[in-house]
């Protein structure tokens, strides 16, 4: 074998296009360009020219980035879970999670999982399963002979504008365990400044009681359309509906909402009322709309009220 004789792999290598070399070569005149036009000559890039108009990518806000699979979870206050108790919708046996929450009316709807958040103080023990918690709430919780139980415990809970930076949190830890046996004696002192605060407590616990044997708020709008309605039928009402009340969209019922009206027809309507018939129901509770038309802000306590009265049942509560 000699030098001349050697060549690449058959494929290996491969002839550059050369352009405008006649009509035989097939990429003579044009050059494979096409016609005439911006788009025949070289350095020319307007795939982003949209006729003069502002382009879409300078059209559109930019506001950061957007977790695509980003998660909307519904908090919880411990608040709202005191309240929930005080009003007999929970009690200290039952393990509640997403779903019985939602069952019980403490929370309308569980969207992609419930976190415990702080705030507020729990008078009895209750059984909580959430998807996160705060180390506030569950310390609440459990200060009140209840438990906690966090599905997800690797997904931490993060309030609005609040970085995550696990290095922090590691650096708070060895203090905490660092303190106790560093100053036992200042471990002691707070015991007792919680002793002398316990008084404080039970004495918040008295007012509720008293507010409840005064004239309920809901009263007089609810005269509006009975004349004989009485305070303790409308007190006993609002505290069916207990920590909802608080929440300023389900305090009053959008009649032009099919889907809440549907919620009234399988909670209130089936199960307080015994209504089993769902197109009987709807209609009940349009005809209890059109009563109240005239009132453009329909409060719910007055509007369950009206349905109870229909049903002869203002007993049940």
């Amino acid at each position: 074998m000699r030098l001349n004789e050697l060549s690449d792999n058959a494929g290996a290598t491969k002839n550059r296009k050369r352009v405008g070399r006649g009509i035989g070569s097939g990429k003579g005149k044009t050059a494979g360009r096409g016609v005439k036009g911006q788009k025949s000559r070289s350095g020319v890039a307007i795939k982003g020219f949209e006729g003069g108009q502002m382009p879409i990518h300078m059209r559109l806000p930019k506001r950061g980035f957007n977790k695509p699979n980003r998660k909307n979870w519904t908090e919880l206050s411990i608040a709202t879970v005191n309240r929930a108790i005080e009003s007999g919708k929970l009690d200290s046996k039952t393990n509640y999670d997403a779903a019985a929450l939602v069952e019980a009316g403490v929370i309308r709807r569980a969207k992609d999982g419930v976190r415990l958040i702080g705030g507020g103080k729990l008078s009895k023990a209750v059984k909580l399963t959430v998807s996160g918690a705060t180390p506030g709430a569950i310390k609440l919780v459990e200060d009140a002979k209840g438990s906690v139980t966090v599905l997800d415990e690797t997904v931490e809970y993060r309030g609005k504008g609040e970085k995550q930076d696990r290095s922090n949190k590691v650096s708070k830890a060895d203090k905490k365990s660092a303190a106790p046996k560093a100053e036992k004696p200042k471990a002691e002192k707070p015991k007792a400044e919680k002793k002398a605060a316990a008084p404080k407590k039970a004495a918040a616990k008295k007012a509720p009681a008293k507010a409840a044997d005064g004239e309920s708020d809901y009263l007089a709008p609810t005269q509006e359309y009975d004349a004989k309605a009485d305070n303790e039928t409308v007190t006993k009402i609002e505290k069916y509906l207990g920590a909802s009340l608080k929440n300023r969209d389900a305090k009053y019922v959008s009649c032009s909402d099919e889907t809440e009206l549907e919620t009234i027809v399988k909670g209130f309507m089936k199960k307080k009322l015994g209504v089993d018939d769902k197109d009987a129901a709807m209609e009940k509770v349009k005809a209890v709309c059109e009563t109240m038309k005239p009132t453009r802000m329909k409060n719910r306590v007055t509007f369950y009220y009206l349905l109870a009265k229909n049903e002869g049942k203002l007993g049940e509560f």
